[in-house]
């Protein structure tokens, strides 16, 4: 074999072994991320809140229907980005992971992207794309947003006074907590500490919000039960005693909450909190305490800005 033969078989071995090599690596990388728990490795979820919303789950389950007359299709920029970018969260989105920390939003979406759009999208709207990392202004000077993939249908995407805020989600966060993972469609985990204030919450929620604020994690979880839905409270306490004590200050809440609307000679609203708050039923067993509210379809309707 001549000189020659000798160097092209040599560039044609490197090149496939370099072929082989970012194959792995790009088949290793989406392999970590199938699945929500993989998603969650990468927010920053210490002391922070965090979501998780099933979109495709919902649209089978005809629950995304209730969206049609909310104002989020009516917004003239929302019609904009659906027709520059043709996405639409009716039919293209299918899960968010989110976390919400005091500086910043993080949110790890899946659903089906046209990249090309999106980043010529954020072009037109005055921002950048260096490589697959695109970010754009928000519509205060503190929101800026940045977006890349992750994998071809998850979005990496944050919104933060820091323009390149999407890049902390290209590894596994440094403060994370422990989290356990609902088996619900949508669910939110709150740190107990934010529990303590109670500020940003809706009246009526707070007294519950005090009780728990000693917990070690406080997670409730929207799925469908029967012909309606189902509020699941899960509260890890930190010792069983805590536990029996919580359940019933939750017990006695709901029903102070039911006499004090009852001398008010009103009745508890099913499509309203008045109505999910006084039905609600409280358990403890072990360090956990499990609870339940019913929400009828008009209040989820009322929730999701279809009623």
């Amino acid at each position: 074999m001549n000189y020659k033969k000798r160097a092209a078989l040599l560039i044609i071995m490197i090149a496939s072994l370099c072929g082989v090599a970012v194959w792995g690596v790009a088949r290793l990388r989406y392999h970590a991320l199938r699945t929500t728990a993989d998603w969650l490795q990468r927010l920053p979820t210490a002391d922070s809140v965090v979501f998780y919303i099933d979109f495709a789950a919902l649209r089978k389950g005809g629950v995304l229907q209730m969206l049609a007359g909310s104002k989020v299709g009516e917004e003239p920029e929302y019609k904009v980005f659906v027709m520059k970018t043709e996405f639409d969260y009716t039919r293209d989105l299918d899960a968010v992971l989110a976390c919400f920390t005091p500086h910043a939003k993080y949110l790890v979406v899946q659903g089906r992207f046209d990249w090309n759009s999106l980043a010529s999208y954020a072009r037109e709207q005055g921002g950048t794309c260096r490589d697959a990392l695109c970010r754009m202004s928000g519509s205060t000077p503190e929101r800026k947003i940045s977006f890349f993939p992750l994998r071809p249908n998850l979005m990496g995407l944050a919104v933060s006074p820091d323009e390149w805020a999407a890049a902390d989600l290209q590894s596994t966060a440094a403060r994370r907590r422990g989290l356990e993972l609902p088996d619900a469609p949508v669910w939110i985990s709150i740190p107990p500490a934010m529990l303590k204030t109670g500020s940003d919450m809706p009246p009526g929620t707070r007294m519950f919000a005090h009780t728990m604020e000693d917990a070690d994690d406080v997670s409730i979880a929207m799925a469908p039960s029967g012909s309606r839905f189902e509020a699941r409270l899960n509260v890890q306490c930190r010792s069983e005693r805590q536990a029996a004590a919580l359940a019933a200050q939750l017990q006695a809440i709901t029903a102070m909450l039911r006499e004090m609307i009852a001398r008010e000679h009103q009745t508890p609203n099913a499509r309203d909190l008045s109505g999910v708050l006084t039905s609600g039923t409280f358990n403890h067993l072990g360090t956990r305490v499990l609870g339940s509210w019913p929400l009828e379809k008009g209040f989820v309707e009322g929730l999701l800005g279809g009623g």
